[in-house]
């Protein structure tokens, strides 16, 4: 499904879209486009997120960056997001037409020593204890305080509510 036609402007969501449907349907990864927007030559940690009819269908992402650029990390992760998430099966050449993309591009995360400077519509977050962490996005369906935040956080890091874990806020860009 890989086009030859760039659209005028690169956009992170184009480019998950295009890495997701050419692995489906081709098998290989696209390469970053050589011409690419000043946004998308940094280097920055991000999530991709598939859904399909609102509902998660796999989102996969970096807290730090792995590659050279923001293009290649959303290349990377939006094809993980699609065919590697331990939650759901790889996504199907059938589910292509109905997949809608989101790509959050993470700011530096900084830590935090009062629970009074999160914000879970403005800042994901990200808990720490020892080798396990967790990481929860800003801005998310349902998560509307901070003890909720926090607890699907520890939750898919296995940390206790009780354990001394350390917290890290962060802010996103989001593309949809």
């Amino acid at each position: 499904m890989s086009e030859d036609v760039q659209p005028q402007v690169i956009t992170p969501v184009w480019l998950a879209r295009l890495a997701v449907e050419t692995f489906v349907t081709e098998k290989h990864i696209i390469p970053a486009p050589s011409e690419l927007p000043p946004e998308l030559r940094v280097r920055a940690g991000a999530f991709v997120s598939l859904k399909i009819r609102g509902t998660l269908r796999g989102c996969i992402g970096t807290i730090e960056p792995l590659h050279d650029t923001l293009a290649e990390e959303i290349i990377h992760n939006a094809i993980k997001s699609a065919t590697e998430d331990p939650r759901f099966p790889p996504v199907r050449r059938a589910e292509l037409p109905e997949l809608s993309y989101s790509v959050d591009v993470l700011n530096p995360p900084e830590p935090v020593q009062d629970v009074s400077c999160l914000d879970p519509k403005r800042y994901g977050v990200i808990v720490e204890w020892g080798r396990r962490r967790g990481l929860l996005l800003p801005d998310l369906e349902g998560v509307d305080s901070v003890e909720h935040q926090l607890a699907i956080a520890c939750a898919k890091a296995r940390i206790r509510p009780t354990d001394p874990y350390v917290i890290y806020r962060f802010e996103v860009k989001r593309y949809q």
